[in-house]
């Protein structure tokens, strides 16, 4: 029956979204069967579990690798769904806590790894949660998606045992697969397993933002599944992660974080200005630098300067003393050495860097804190190509070179890079000093330092966001930018993340 405005039922303004309660309870009567069958399917494997590991050895030991490389030792790390506990104990934790509803599997997870916590628990139940002594550096979530009645509601659950660093991992099998892996439990190579969810990448992202997290990076790995006396390991390192050739692998990784803990309090930033031969650009950079946090500390870093740059820096340091503004020369030489001497004294709960010549509008700097203050990302990276720039900015060859690169590392590094070069990028001082403590990961390679913290932040898991800038024509001096020695410097940073962080 059609309704006019004036004649439309009253509905319970309790209830605005509310399902009948005969299909309410129908659904939690089908939930509790599904579930029950589950538990049941695990205890009965429980037993053989081992054997099945050993089996697909080879799987396992592929999908630890990547896993490892996600989720360093020592961390404390919560796995949901844990099994019979080889996976988690795998990745060394300082502290290990696993839960899983099977009574049979967590008795011999206690078992074989006496050193881990192990819990009995609906992993769906969010008094379970409330139940564990967090937070957790990681958050492992390890096929078990597949398993869940209410995906949504179940990531929901995560929040409360979540910091800003927390990082959720999930791994899962491709939906593209789900036709082979049970052609494979036919034949009895592979444990039987009941009905899962088939999730496509695309699926997890939208649940995983639906439910308040952000989707930070995801990987696509493993083609074979099989030793193949050595050929598995090379197609699975060098091959599957191919682009186009990973959309076929049999192993899906995503990793999100908390929206919900993305906010913590920053107050006062530091802006750290590198310079040589920059004397022209001191004063003026100075006085475009907008108030846009009450407390901004600027260090100028003199690189070797042949012009008085320094000295011309100590007159502006005089001139503007109701400003927060030091001096220093580096201690060694590059870009690198100078931006890092610097981080390693400044008080900023923000760090910037801007770099002397200005092609980087300082106006532009307040961007950059809101995008970090507001938790949009965690590692902001300038972007000079995507407003048309200035006349003479940039040379052509230059803008070919950054467009081909930054599609490469977009791929490299599993986020969005449309510039590698731009001198601007912001981080927070806590987030540098673990990133300085993991350098060792990747060794002093880079003299600009701009890929010290790109690679940095892509192994810390950031959440890395470029920001648009009109790149403008230098008005004082020259650039330092060699196009070709430069353009070689990138393409063996190109081999080197290759190496280092794709194919592990």
């Amino acid at each position: 029956m059609a309704y006019l405005s004036s004649e439309l039922p009253e509905r319970d303004a309790a209830l605005p979204c509310s399902c009948p309660a005969d299909s309410t309870a129908a659904s939690v009567r089908l939930a509790l069967s599904r579930k029950a069958l589950l538990q049941d399917h695990a205890n009965r494997f429980a037993a053989s579990r081992i054997r099945w590991r050993e089996k697909a050895a080879f799987f396992h030991d592929e999908d630890e690798r990547y896993l490892r490389f996600l989720i360093p030792p020592g961390r404390r790390v919560l796995e949901i769904g844990c099994g019979i506990g080889d996976t988690l104990a795998s990745l060394a934790p300082s502290h290990g806590v696993g839960i899983d509803f099977s009574a049979a599997q967590i008795e011999i997870a206690k078992g074989r790894h006496p050193d881990l916590t192990f819990v009995e628990a609906d992993a769906e139940d969010p008094a379970t949660y409330a139940a564990l002594e967090g937070p957790f550096d990681f958050i492992l979530v390890l096929d078990t998606i597949g398993s869940l009645d209410d995906c949504q509601s179940f990531i929901e659950n995560l929040h409360p045992l979540c910091t800003r660093n927390t990082r959720v991992v999930f791994g899962y099998f491709s939906h593209l697969w789900y036709p082979i892996l049970k052609l494979a439990e036919t034949l009895g190579m592979r444990m039987p397993h009941p009905d899962q969810n088939v999730l496509s990448p695309a699926d997890l992202r939208n649940l995983v933002s639906l439910a308040d997290f952000d989707p930070v990076k995801s990987e696509q790995r493993v083609l074979l599944p099989a030793a193949l006396l050595g050929i598995g390991r090379f197609v699975n390192r060098y091959v599957s992660v191919l682009p186009g050739l990973r959309a076929l692998s049999l192993r899906h990784y995503l990793v999100a974080r908390s929206m919900r803990c993305a906010h913590d309090d920053i107050s006062s930033v530091t802006i750290v200005i590198p310079a040589r031969n920059e004397r022209g650009n001191i004063e003026p950079a100075v006085r475009r630098i907008a108030g846009f946090c009450a407390d901004i500390e600027i260090i100028f870093v003199e690189g070797h300067s042949s012009d008085g740059t320094f000295e011309e820096m100590e007159r502006v340091k005089r001139t503007f003393d109701g400003l927060d503004l030091k001096t220093m020369k580096q201690p060694g030489k590059g870009k690198a050495d100078a931006v890092f001497a610097a981080f390693d004294v400044a008080r900023g709960d923000v760090l910037m860097i801007l770099d002397a010549d200005l092609t980087m509008p300082p106006e532009q700097l307040c961007k950059f804190y809101e995008a970090l203050r507001s938790g949009k990302g965690e590692f902001i990276n300038g972007s000079r190509l995507v407003y048309p720039m200035d006349e003479g900015a940039m040379r052509f060859l230059n803008l070919i070179a950054n467009k081909t690169f930054s599609y490469l590392f977009s791929w490299l590094l599993n986020q969005r890079y449309t510039d590698t070069l731009c001198g601007t990028k912001v981080l927070r001082r806590a987030d540098y000093q673990r990133l300085k403590a993991g350098k060792a990961y990747f060794g002093d390679f880079d003299p600009f330092g701009d890929f010290d913290l790109i690679f940095g932040a892509s192994k810390l898991n950031l959440k890395s966001v470029d920001l648009p800038i009109r790149y403008a024509a230098r008005n004082y001096g020259e650039t330092q930018i060699s196009r070709f020695s430069h353009g070689w410097m990138l393409l063996k940073m190109v081999i080197f993340a290759f190496f280092k962080i794709k194919a592990v």
